[in-house]
This record gives C-alpha cells, structure tokens and sequence, in this order.
C-alpha cells in the first residue's frame, strides 16, 4: 500500500471511529437523560365523570380492544384507586387529580360553598372579573382563582418556559377550567342552552380561535339532536337492571325511562341543546372537539411537551338522572368506550404511537339508587330535610334563644355565627360539641365531627382522616355530618355521590404509553398520587401543594 493510499485508509478509519465515538457519546447522553424524565410530546389527562371502579369491570367483555381495553392490556391499572377526603364532588375531584393534593390544601371544598368570609355563597370556578368569550351570557364568567396550589399542567408550563402548550376541554366548566391551572392557553367547555356553542372566559383569550368558531358552525352539535337507543341490542345489556323501572327519572314529556329516548325537545333543530349532556352524545361531541383541538393546536407536534386535559362529564349527567343499575349507563360507557378508541386513534395518527403519555381516572364515584338497595333489603335510605329542619330549629331555640346562631347549612356542614355566638358568652368549642351530639340522635346520622376535632388532631385512617383532607381551616364548617351508608340528601330516583364511603371513593386510575409499565397493583392509592406520578415521569416540579406520592409502580 502507497503511503498515500495508507493516509488516505487511515483518515478513513479516524472519521468512522469519530463518528462511532459521537453516536455512541449521544447515545449515552440520552441514556443518562432518560433515567431523569420521560419526554413524550404530549400528555393527556383524562377524568371520567362519575365512574366507579366496577364499571370498568362490569362492562369489559363487551368493550372494544381499542378503548378501555388498550389502557387496561397494554397499561397499568390501579385496582384499589381512592380519593381520600370528602366531599367527593366533581369541582374538587379534578382539583385534586390535577394539584397532587386535598381540598384542605387547594381549597376547593366542593362544587358550591358558603364563604364565611364574604357571607355569600360561591362557585368553585366563577369569576365575575373575566367575561365571557363566545356567548352573550354569563356562562363564560370563570377563572381558577379559588383554587390555592398550581397544578401538574402549571407546573409544565413553567418548566418549558411557557412553550408547552395546555389545553383543557370539558362540557362542564369547572372540568375545563381546574384541570387547566392557572396557566392554561386555553379551557373550553360547552354552552347547552339554545346555542350548542363551545366557549371560553376573557381570563384566556380576547376571542375564540378560527377552529372554534369554525367548529361551532358546522352543525356538530344539531347533529347530536337525535334519538338516543341503544348501541347493541338491549338484550345482551345482561349487566344491567330492568329498563322499566321504579329506580329511574324521566326526561321531560317521558311517561317511562325507557329505550328509545326520543322527545321532542332532544329532536328540535334549534333550542334546548342542554339535553345533549344527558345523553351519550354529550361524549361524542366532547370527542369531537378534543380532536380538533388536537389537530388545530399543533398539540404533541415537537420535542416540547404538550398536555391535553380533557373530561367527559355526560356520564356524570346520566348516572345522576338513571342511576347505577340501568341499561343507560350501560349503554352510555359502551359508547365512551367507542369514543375512546376514536380519541387513541387520533393520538396515534397525530403525535406517534408511543409519543404520548395519558392517564384516565374520575373525580368520584356514586351510589346505588337507595330505593333499589332497600328492595333488595340492603340498608339504604333518604334524608328528610323538611322534618330536620323543624326538630332542629326548635333545638336551637331552646338552647340558645335564637336560630342565628347558625348562619349557613352546606355540604352536609353547618356554619356558625361566631360574633352571636361570643356575644352570648358562649364557647365555641361546646357549641359545636352541643350541635355536633344533638344530630347524633337522628336516624339518618352515622357520626359527627366539629371543626375544633379538625384543627386539633391528627387522623391518619379512616372517615376521620377522609374528612380532614377535604377539611379547610379558611373555608370549612364548624360542624360535619356523615350520613350513614347507604344515606342519601337527594331525589328518590337516580345516583349521586359526596360522601367519605367507599362507593364513592373507589375509582379507576389507569396509565398507558411512554415511561408506562405494563401491569397492574392492588396496592392502596390515592387521587393526589396522580400528579407526582406524572411529574416524576416528566421530571419536573411538583404541583406546590402536593401531599400525594408518586406512584412507582407505574413507572418504567
């Protein structure tokens, strides 16, 4: 070999090893990276409204593969998923899920509450400062601010320097609004009403984007103006009670809760598109619009991490009104199913199988109709409030001289005037003891606690410990009432929720794509657990109020 020839092979060998060398080095890089975080383009939250743990059970042989079941075959399932503090409601269940902690730390300590402060009663997301974006009405008057800690989306935002984007879609706005945080680029939620109209709060934007409006006009929502039978013959809805039923409310000109519903209103072209909420479609279109929100958002299109929230609450709204046992809810999970498997079809088609991450869990649970428990001689039953109202106010008189001594009643707290109550010369503490052993002696009560047991002790388990994570030192009550099981504060027909029991409290809690195990635990977990886990995995900062814990099971 000439001595050009050998410089020349020799040269050639140098490149190759230096281009070895630098590929191997990136790829050690990348490999000491990925034991700090997981990068997917995008994140997606998804809170199922009203689920229980069992329908996920219940109804899986007749899911599809690309739905439910992608997430529980290809993912991690929590079995013995729990929110652990009351109320369990559907403005503090996405707080929690999304702040990593407990309305005793975020604040939000139900959907409505009395604020002793301002003397008024207040809703978890309404903002009278901001007005609405895509609607004349009030309905777009919201904001985050009652809520006290940022949020795992918060946390992203301020982690890629405000580059990730976050987009929080819900048919309820309290879905939308604390998912979102208090750095959302944008919350979007669904004005029924006569409009049909996805819209959005002044807090985010001066204007809805051309793919909103766009959306808006095209007529989705008349679409969805349909008779509602069900997906499958109803016959194999063998998981399910009877149609017809005792157990079931009616919507309005409906003289049985029965397949089909097709009233007239749910039929008309041009007013009462609320119904669509009550109905399965409400999903559909939810789907529909995260979709295109997908797409038009750019979300999950570079190496900056998106998250994507989004709530499906029409499940919420046919559990409350059919309950439980009925086929509708049945039939309303087996076509979310469906949903689902066109939401994971689009995931994969725009950001890349494998390139995203997503979780899907409820902000609570729900009973069974106590109607139905009590026919099947389970114990069960309704508070009557009226006959309450008159035995407790004739206590309040004989006690004190005076009803004023209460100012509020709310979330199954009472709330006391402290100003009367020191100008009787009265001790706080006895007075909530007094209060607290006067509803001991009624039927429907299964225990009391005071706000004075709150401040002062440590619960670690138990009703106890449930009631003082959602136990506010700032917002809450003096004196908390727990119903005894079965016990419910509502109409004799449909399901509810609220409660510290644990039908209420066990929901699902699955995790899928990147940085996720394959497997399953029955080890206990907890809602606040949620956004550790996903900031763990991210490698970012935790929300500022977390109490939760990541999850390690989960995590590859």
């Amino acid at each position: 070999m000439s001595k050009r020839n050998y410089s020349s092979f020799f040269s050639f060998l140098v490149f190759v090893f230096t281009v070895f060398q630098s590929s191997a080095q990136k790829k050690s890089k990348i490999a000491d990276e990925s034991n700090l975080r997981v990068t997917p383009k995008l994140v997606v939250g998804i809170v199922v409204d009203q689920m229980r743990y069992d329908y996920l059970t219940r109804f899986y042989k007749d899911f599809g593969d690309e739905g439910f079941k992608r997430m529980v075959e290809e993912g991690f399932n929590c079995k013995n998923n729990h929110f652990n503090y009351a109320p369990t409601s559907t403005g503090p269940g996405h707080t929690s899920v999304y702040t990593g902690t407990t309305p005793a730390t975020h604040g939000i300590i139900g959907n409505n509450w009395y604020d002793k402060e301002q003397d008024i009663d207040v809703y978890c997301a309404s903002d009278e400062s901001y007005s609405s974006v895509g609607t004349a009405t009030d309905a777009g008057k919201m904001s985050p601010h009652r809520m006290m800690s940022t949020t795992i989306t918060d946390e992203l935002r301020l982690h890629t320097q405000f580059r990730g984007k976050t987009i929080a879609i819900a048919l309820k706005d309290r879905g939308a609004v604390l998912p979102g945080g208090h750095t959302a680029n944008a919350a979007y939620w669904f004005h029924g009403a006569d409009e049909g109209k996805w819209i959005s709060s002044s807090y985010y934007m001066k204007a809805l984007p051309k793919w909103v409006n766009d959306f808006n006009s095209s007529g989705a929502a008349q679409s969805y103006k349909k008779p509602w039978n069900t997906l499958r013959d109803i016959a194999t809805y063998t998981e399910s009670g009877t149609d017809n039923n005792t157990y079931e409310g009616l919507f309005e000109t409906e003289t049985t809760p029965t397949f089909p519903h097709s009233i007239p209103n749910l039929l008309d072209k041009t007013r009462d598109f609320e119904l669509i909420k009550a109905t399965p479609y409400g999903n559909s279109i939810t789907t529909d619009f995260a979709i295109e929100a997908l797409k038009n958002e750019n979300l999950g299109k570079d190496d900056i991490t998106d998250f994507l929230a989004i709530s499906f609450s029409s499940t919420d709204y046919v559990g409350h009104k059919y309950g439980v046992n009925s086929k509708e809810i049945q039939d309303t999970y087996l076509r979310l199913d469906e949903d689902l498997a066109r939401l994971f079809k689009a995931l994969d088609k725009n950001v890349g199988e494998g390139e995203y991450t997503l979780f899907l869990t409820a902000d609570h649970g729900a009973i069974e109709v106590p109607s139905y428990l009590k026919d099947v001689k389970i114990p069960a039953g309704h508070v009557d409030y009226d006959t309450t109202k008159a035995k407790f106010s004739e206590f309040l008189k004989y006690k004190y001289g005076t009803e004023d001594i209460v100012k509020n009643f709310s979330n199954l707290q009472f709330f006391l005037d402290h100003k009367i109550i020191k100008n009787l010369d009265l001790n706080l503490k006895d007075v909530q003891e007094e209060i607290a052993k006067e509803f001991l002696g009624y039927d429907y009560v299964d225990r009391v606690y005071t706000g004075y047991q709150m401040w002062q002790y440590q619960y670690t388990s138990g009703i106890p410990y449930i009631l003082q994570n959602g136990y506010s030192q700032k917002r809450s009550g003096d004196v908390l009432l727990v119903l005894k099981p079965g016990t419910i504060s509502y109409p004799m027909t449909g399901s509810t929720h609220g409660s510290p029991q644990v039908y209420d409290t066990h929901t699902p809690l699955l995790f899928y794509g990147k940085g996720i195990k394959k497997g399953n635990t029955v080890e206990r977990t907890e809602i606040p657990d949620i956004a550790p886990t996903v900031a763990a995995l991210l490698g970012i900062s935790f929300p500022s109020g977390t109490t939760g814990k990541p999850i390690a099971a989960v995590l590859q």
